[in-house]
């Protein structure tokens, strides 16, 4: 089977892409964390969550994360680890906050586009323009 070629300018455009909502999310999330957390406290298992952690403190240890990680994931440094990471942000923030819309509801989709960016950095071995590339 012949193996398919990727432009390596079209993985460093889908990389800054994926990353900017990472990062802007982050930003947001850092400066206005009474926000997010009114959204965390109105979100369907809100109740249970705040009586696990404060919805404050996961708004900025979310943005923490989101923004370390997207700059990391931005700038290619040890990019499949940063890619995991934000997946593994991005699942609970999705199961608790957007799938409250229900199926047609866009931000649900938006984050399933980008679990697919962040999926195409997983599984994809040495990507040009990274730092660190994983060596065979």
């Amino acid at each position: 089977m012949k193996e398919a070629t990727v432009s390596s300018t079209s993985i460093l455009v889908l990389r800054i892409a994926v990353s900017g909502i990472f990062i802007a999310a982050g930003i947001n999330h850092l400066q206005k964390p009474q926000g997010v957390a009114k959204r965390i406290l109105e979100a369907p298992s809100g109740e249970f969550l705040s009586s696990i952690v404060d919805p404050h403190f996961l708004a900025l240890s979310s943005g923490v994360l989101l923004l370390l990680f997207g700059i990391t994931f931005l700038l290619g440094i040890y990019t499949r680890i940063s890619a995991i990471a934000l997946v593994l942000l991005l699942i609970p923030i999705t199961l608790t906050i957007q799938i409250n819309g229900g199926i047609l509801f866009g931000p649900l989709w938006k984050n399933i586009v980008i679990f697919g960016g962040l999926y195409f950095f997983i599984i994809n071995k040495n990507l040009p323009y990274q730092f660190f590339p994983k060596t065979k």
